[in-house]
């Protein structure tokens, strides 16, 4: 089943020094953008990520420093990348968790503003813990009849991924050849900022999902403990959880 797209979805993997949001890099990143008639951009980019790869992070993904010397470093492919992503759609396998706030923090870290609040996410892997509790080897295998044979292979990973979401579609009646439906559906919170840390409650507050104030709004801590704003601020918490406090700090005034 072809995808039924309002607009261009991009569909991509990272492969990363580690599992650290706030402080692992970007190895190596794969997309396919999808386009509504049907078209497909394809393309893998190999990163310098300016560090060390640890030897556990080249166990999986089989990349070593070696094979990045030469590569560019995020900054220098920031801007290219991004008009990429400029209006489309977004999904991946653990994207929602992992490689879209991973994404995000290297792109604030370079520079480059790219706007991710109005677009649809679409994490295929929850779509799939949802239907039938599997990985992604074992979701490519039961959907599509194939092994995933480079697993950890940015490129094949991504590949995989549209390929499940497609077949996903064609087995579940239920499930909605939508975008958007799509993405509510993959959904796992309303989240406010990509990291889930700030989330919207039943009442479409916005409220911190995290330590002491979990479930208190926002704006309700930052009137009663003016110091919060300035810990998050100063604390290890990803560049997009600090934009969206300050925007909501701003927008009491």
């Amino acid at each position: 089943m072809n995808l039924n797209l309002k607009n261009p979805i991009v569909f991509f993997d990272l492969e990363t020094t580690g599992v650290n949001i706030t402080h692992d890099k970007i190895v190596e990143i794969s997309y396919i953008k999808v386009y509504p008639n049907g078209d497909e951009e394809e393309k893998t980019i190999r990163v310098n990520p300016g560090r060390h790869i640890p030897e556990e992070a080249t166990a999986v993904h089989h990349i070593t420093d070696e094979d990045v010397k030469d590569a560019p470093m995020f900054g220098q492919i920031a801007k290219e990348l991004s008009k990429v992503f400029e209006g489309c759609d977004i999904a991946g396998f653990n994207s929602s968790r992992f490689d879209v706030p991973l994404l995000s923090e290297e792109f604030l870290n370079a520079g480059v503003t790219i706007d991710l609040s109005k677009r649809k996410f679409v994490d295929v892997q929850t779509i799939f813990h949802k239907m039938e509790q599997r990985t992604l080897v074992a979701a490519y295998k039961f959907y599509c009849d194939k092994d995933l044979t480079e697993a950890h292979s940015a490129s094949a990973d991504t590949r995989a991924t549209y390929e499940v979401l497609k077949a996903q579609l064609d087995r579940y009646a239920d499930l909605k050849n939508d975008i958007e439906y799509l993405s509510e559906f993959s959904s796992q919170k309303k989240n406010v900022d990509l990291m889930g840390r700030i989330v919207y409650n039943d009442k479409q507050q916005e409220v911190f999902n995290f330590g002491k104030y979990k479930g208190i709004p926002v704006e309700e801590v930052l009137r009663k403990d003016q110091g919060y704003y300035a810990w998050v601020m100063q604390g290890d918490f990803a560049q997009d959880t600090k934009r969206v406090l300050t925007q909501i700090k701003l927008r009491m005034k």
